[in-house]
């Protein structure tokens, strides 16, 4: 095995093809997940509480940049599907802090075994040992750019 040069890379070109593709890994993901469809607005939501710990809507508000009232739409429409619980603030009992409920938890968990076995089963069928050691290393690269903080301004 030669170490040769690597050829040129437009970086621009480079760019577009990786946001292309990431998006549609993801939207295929998607479409293994069977969760159901939520709105953006709903997924964010989704996605600070499983990060974290609880939070109120004004929390969720100031973590999204929109009004209080708008994230309350969005709490009271994800707690009628039965996704979220609240419980009353310990530190100010007039705000309700909002985590995911046991029952939406078991399915997120399901619904990321799912994505997580196609994408085994697609790896280990459709790709030579070699493409899956190509792949490994280019998720620790990726991993490294999703990781990068955002951009100065200019």
């Amino acid at each position: 095995m030669t170490d040769q040069a690597a050829p040129p890379v437009s970086l621009p070109t480079l760019a577009a093809e990786l946001r292309v593709v990431v998006g549609r890994l993801r939207r295929r993901l998607r479409q293994e997940s069977h969760l159901g469809d939520f709105t953006p607005s709903q997924v964010a939501v989704l996605t600070h509480l499983e990060r974290g710990s609880a939070l109120t809507v004004t929390a969720l508000a100031r973590a999204e940049g929109v009004r209080p009232q708008s994230m309350g739409a969005t709490v009271a429409s994800l707690e009628a599907l039965g996704c979220l619980s609240g419980r009353a603030d310990p530190t100010d009992g007039r705000q309700t802090l909002w985590t995911l409920s046991e029952a939406f938890q078991t399915r997120l968990g399901l619904s990321r075994a799912r994505r997580e076995d196609w994408l085994a089963r697609a790896l280990q069928t459709q790709f030579t040992p070699q493409e899956q050691a190509d792949l490994a290393r280019a998720a620790g690269l990726l991993g490294r750019l999703a990781d990068l903080g955002p951009t100065p301004a200019a």
